[in-house]
C-alpha cells in the first residue's frame, strides 16, 4: 500500500488583485486593451496571489528570458527546501533516506536542476535517484505522483516529489491577445512538496489515469521567447474538457469498483472560474463539493502544477476518505488521480 504521507506549501509574498491592478496592469494595458483586461482581472475568481517578483516593484516584461532564468534559481531554492523541508517533517522522514527524489517545473529551468542543488542543500543520500518532469504544465503534479508512487512500490524507498512554479518571472509586454491576458490574470506562483510512503498513515494511492486529445493540442501552448515563456489558451479549452471529463472519471471510479456518490473530497484543478462550472455540471456535483477548488484559486490564483496538491493539502483537516484530484493542461491532456484515507 502505498501512501501520500505529507504534503506541504510554501508560497513567496502574497499581493492582491486589486492591487495588480492597480499598481501594474491598468498602466501595463491602454485603450481597448485595458477596457478588457479590467474586465478579465474582475472576472477571474482571483483575490489574491503570490509573486516572487511583484511587478508593482519590479517590471520585467522586458527582461530577456537568460534574465528570467538567472532570477528562477535565485527564487527557487529557499521556496522549494522550504516547502520539502516542512512535507520531511510532517512525514517524519530523514532527507538521507529518499529513494527518490522528483521535481516538476515549467516556468524555470537551469543545470545543475533544483533536483540536485535541492537534494543537497537538503542532505539526501548521493544514490538518491532523482527525476525532473519539465514543461508539463499545470497537470504534472498527477503523473509526477504516478512516477514517485510506481518507484515507492518497486523499490519500498521513499520519494518526495516538488512542484515549484514562478510564473511571476513570465510577465509579458503588452499585448491586445485576450490569451494573455487571462494569463496574467489568473497565474501565481508556489511551490508544493509531497512525501509517498511504502507504507503507514496518509492516503493510499489508487490510481493515476489520463487522456489526451492530440488533435486540439494548438489550444493550450507554453512557448520560449525571447521574453521569457508566453502562454497560448483558448477559449474553446473548457469544451473539449467537457467532453473527456466524465468518461475519464467515471473508468477510473468503475475501475476501483466505485462511483461518483463515494467521492467526498474533489481535488480539482482550477484552471480558471469556467472550467469548474464545467466540470461541475458534467459531473453533477454540488457547488460544495468544488468550493475548495475555488477557495484555492481566489486566495492564491492559479498556480500552474503546485495547485491541485495545494487543494489536497487544503482537505486535511476534514478528513474526506476518497479523494479524487483532477488537472488539465497542454495536449490537451487530462490527469484524475484517486486517493483513500488509511492509517
Amino acid at each position: 500500500m502505498v501512501v501520500l504521507a505529507a504534503t506541504a506549501i510554501a508560497h513567496p509574498g502574497p499581493v492582491s488583485q486589486d492591487e495588480l491592478w492597480r499598481g501594474y496592469f491598468s498602466t501595463h494595458y491602454s485603450g481597448v486593451q485595458r477596457a478588457l483586461a479590467s474586465r478579465l482581472f474582475s472576472n477571474s475568481g482571483v483575490r489574491q496571489r503570490h509573486a516572487a517578483v511583484n511587478p508593482t516593484i519590479e517590471d520585467v516584461s522586458r527582461w530577456s528570458t537568460a534574465q528570467r532564468m538567472q532570477r528562477y534559481l535565485t527564487e527557487a531554492m529557499p521556496l522549494g527546501k522550504s516547502a520539502v523541508a516542512d512535507a520531511l517533517d510532517a512525514a517524519g522522514v530523514r532527507a538521507a533516506d529518499i529513494g527518490l527524489f522528483a521535481v516538476c517545473s515549467c516556468t524555470g529551468y537551469v543545470t545543475p536542476g533544483l533536483d540536485i542543488l535541492l537534494a543537497r542543500d537538503l542532505g539526501m543520500a548521493p544514490d538518491t535517484h532523482r527525476l525532473f518532469i519539465g514543461h508539463m504544465g499545470c497537470y504534472a503534479a498527477l503523473p509526477g505522483i504516478g512516477a514517485v508512487t510506481d518507484f515507492v512500490q518497486a523499490h519500498g524507498r521513499p520519494a518526495v516529489l516538488l512542484c515549484l512554479e514562478l510564473t511571476s518571472l513570465h510577465v509579458q509586454p503588452p499585448t491586445a491577445d485576450p490569451e494573455q491576458i487571462i494569463a496574467h490574470a489568473l497565474f501565481s506562483d508556489a511551490a508544493a512538496a509531497a512525501v509517498v510512503l511504502p507504507s503507514g498513515p496518509g492516503y493510499e494511492v489508487l490510481e493515476v489515469a489520463a487522456v489526451t486529445d492530440v488533435t486540439t493540442a494548438d489550444m493550450m501552448t507554453w512557448d520560449v521567447t525571447d521574453l521569457g515563456f508566453r502562454m497560448g489558451l483558448s477559449q474553446h479549452v473548457p469544451d473539449v474538457l467537457d467532453g473527456y471529463v466524465a468518461d475519464l472519471v467515471d473508468g477510473l471510479l468503475v475501475r476501483q469498483g466505485m462511483s461518483r456518490a463515494e467521492v467526498d473530497g474533489w481535488a480539482v484543478h482550477p484552471g480558471g472560474p469556467r472550467i469548474l462550472d464545467v466540470v461541475r455540471d458534467r459531473l453533477e456535483l454540488s457547488a460544495e463539493a468544488l468550493a475548495p477548488s475555488r477557495q484555492v484559486l481566489a486566495e492564491h490564483g492559479n498556480c500552474s502544477s503546485p495547485t491541485v496538491l495545494m487543494i489536497v493539502d487544503s482537505m486535511r483537516a476534514a478528513r474526506p476518505r476518497h479523494v479524487l484530484a483532477m488537472a488539465f493542461g497542454p495536449g490537451l491532456t487530462l490527469y484524475a488521480t484517486l486517493l483513500r484515507a488509511g492509517g
